[in-house]
């Protein structure tokens, strides 16, 4: 729809994606559009150039932390807010995710205002 803002969900998992799009969608602010792998999820964010980006770590193909690194490398998406979006919570992992180029880290199962909160925030700075 015309006016909503962008958001891929690059998420293997159907249940989770159709939580996440129900919750933002519901807000009429947000249009969420998915993929189920890291590859497809990379073309997307190339092809249509989402305001945000919510990313799985664990993926089929490359990994959530490859793609993030693959935007971080390209310039015409490199500015693209990437939100992890993940139920690995070991501070190991935060910090690579964050190292990757993820600017913030949300965990699953999420809290439903939380993530509206940091879809939000990330959809607003300035890129």
């Amino acid at each position: 729809m015309p006016g909503r803002k962008l958001i891929v969900y690059i998420e293997d998992n159907p249940s989770n994606f159709a939580l996440a799009r129900k919750i933002l969608e519901l807000s009429g602010v947000y249009e969420v559009i998915g993929a189920k792998d890291g590859l497809s999820g990379l073309a997307l964010v190339r092809d249509r150039r989402p305001d945000v980006v919510l990313l799985d770590l664990d993926l089929p193909g490359i990994s959530g932390i490859e793609v993030v690194q693959r935007i971080r490398a390209s310039p015409d998406i490199a500015r693209t807010p990437v939100l992890a979006v993940t139920a690995s919570v070991m501070k190991r992992e935060r910090r690579q995710a964050i190292d990757a180029g993820c600017d913030r880290f949300i965990e699953k199962p999420f809290d439903i205002n939380d993530l509206r909160k940091q879809v939000d925030e990330a959809a607003t700075q300035p890129r």
